[in-house]
């Protein structure tokens, strides 16, 4: 069997030249693959990601039980990717294809990486009987014990779960934002609902895994990102990169996505169309972020959003506010192998006292200047970006206290946590420091109840609205965390 639809009353035609794919209805009589079931159930999947014969497949669709969609669907002069929400034409290709009869076929290049969509490929899904799930009562194993900004929050994400709606978490860094979910994750799976995390960041979905099947023990966890073994795993509660729920379809109850302010999330359309196609019609949504962006902020304010806040930390000390230090055009002393004196004396200050820090800059070349400057007094500091193979490592030594000072880009503006660091960032009027940037940057100080407190400074050659917009924005929620007697000091 091919891709083609068989029998259609003309000749074999690729998939997205068919206007209506025939859907046959239910045979219940049929007994169907369970294994095909388990397998297919909330996604959309190619041929090649299934080993069941073609034949078979084609009888599960002529009783009813798996429906075909064009993978490509193309109308008039416009064209679009049925998988990823593609409509670039750009990001489309063509080559003389065997199932076309070597007529030019076109497929999505946006989404290659998931396996070939091309105008003979159909996106296979489950439409029979749901797999079984079986209803766990009581399925939250924890004994810790929610702050009063924290119980708030997990009763609201609890009551959007049950009735279906969205909500946005707009929690400070460091508010313990996975424990709000739990309540609600436990009510959903009660009740036999399916439950998404998603999220934009591999190493994020690697440390919820753990955390989440320790505190759901008698449930299966599916933890998905690329090259993942659980990826054929039809579990009640789903852990995910967004990247991966491109293969979803019409597959959860419930789908919360952490980090909605993130990188690749915030730049990649697909991703987006990823999230809301894995929904099922009648679903709920969550958002969490400590960061929403401009618009999301406008829509909270005006009532047409959603959302609750948690202002505080659970360990009621406030967040620590940055200031703003003039460093003059640094960029020139820099060329030079010097830095500005008032980033000598923050720096020098810190490591002579043996208190560990982070400095953030802008860019690599520059990051890895100020490196060889500063290790001629101070041998031992480290520098971290993206594409370094010793990432991981170079984190843990710090962690480990092994290395007093670490240079960064970016990369670790959040999901990493050190008890006691201060924080500067060198060159903060530069673009790369978004609001949203500078917010996470400083929600990496304070964040220990030993250590509450800390220094974040913003080293600038001008102030930006960034800048300006994320001292408000901590100040904000300081001033409401006090309002609502969620901070003693």
């Amino acid at each position: 069997m091919t891709p083609y639809i068989k029998d259609f009353p003309s000749e074999s035609l690729p998939i997205s030249s068919i206007e209506t794919i025939p859907e046959p209805p239910l045979i219940e009589s049929y007994s169907f693959n369970k294994e095909l079931q388990q397998i297919l159930y909330g996604k959309q999947l190619l041929f090649e990601n299934l080993q069941h014969p073609l034949e078979e497949i084609y009888q599960h669709y002529e009783n009813g039980y798996i429906t075909y969609r064009k993978g490509i669907i193309k109308t008039k002069n416009k064209i679009s990717c049925a998988r990823c929400g593609n409509k670039d034409s750009s990001l489309f290709a063509s080559f003389p294809c065997a199932r076309c009869s070597e007529k030019e076929c076109t497929y999505c290049r946006k989404c290659i990486m998931m396996g070939r969509v091309g105008e003979c490929t159909p996106l296979i899904s489950w439409c029979g009987p749901e797999p079984d799930q079986e209803l766990v009562e009581n399925s939250l194993v924890w004994a810790g014990a929610l702050s009063p900004g924290q119980q708030h929050a997990s009763d609201q994400v609890r009551q959007t779960i049950i009735e279906n709606r969205e909500l946005l978490v707009w929690a400070v860094c460091g508010a313990g934002k996975t424990e709000v979910l739990f309540e609600g994750i436990s009510t959903a799976l009660s009740t036999g609902k399916r439950v998404c995390i998603a999220t934009p960041r591999t190493d994020v979905v690697l440390e919820l895994g753990p955390r989440l099947q320790a505190v759901f023990p008698n449930i299966q966890v599916a933890v998905l990102y690329g090259g993942s073994d659980d990826r054929h795993l039809q579990a009640p509660l789903t852990i995910a990169t967004t990247h991966q729920l491109l293969r979803f379809y019409k597959a959860f109850d419930t789908v919360i996505l952490d980090e909605v302010d993130a990188f690749p999330y915030t730049a990649d359309e697909s991703l987006q169309y990823a999230v809301r196609q894995s929904r099922k019609e009648h679903s709920s949504m969550i958002y969490l972020t400590a960061t929403p962006n401009q618009k999301w902020q406008n829509e909270c304010r005006s009532g047409k959003r959603n959302f609750v806040t948690i202002p505080a930390r659970y360990h009621r000390y406030p967040l620590p506010v940055p200031s703003f230090k003039w460093c003059g055009n640094w960029e020139k002393p820099l060329q030079k192998d010097k830095l500005p004196p008032a980033v000598t004396q923050w720096i020098k200050k810190r490591l002579d006292n043996q208190k560990q820090c982070l400095l953030f800059l802008p860019k690599i070349d520059q990051m890895e200047k100020v490196l060889s400057t500063l290790r001629k007094s101070y041998p031992k500091i480290q520098s971290v970006h993206a594409e370094d193979p010793e990432r991981k490592a170079k984190v843990q030594m710090m962690r480990n206290k092994e290395i007093p000072m670490l240079l960064t880009t970016t990369i670790l503006e959040r999901g990493v946590t050190f008890p006691n660091i201060d924080v500067a960032v060198f060159g903060a009027e530069d673009r790369i420091f978004t609001e949203s940037a500078l917010v996470q940057i400083a929600g990496r100080v304070g964040r220990s109840a030993q250590f509450p407190g800390g220094d974040i400074t913003f080293f600038h050659f001008g102030k930006t609205d960034s800048m300006v917009k994320a001292q408000k924005q901590i100040l904000k929620m300081n001033s409401e965390a006090k309002k609502k007697g969620l901070i003693d000091y």
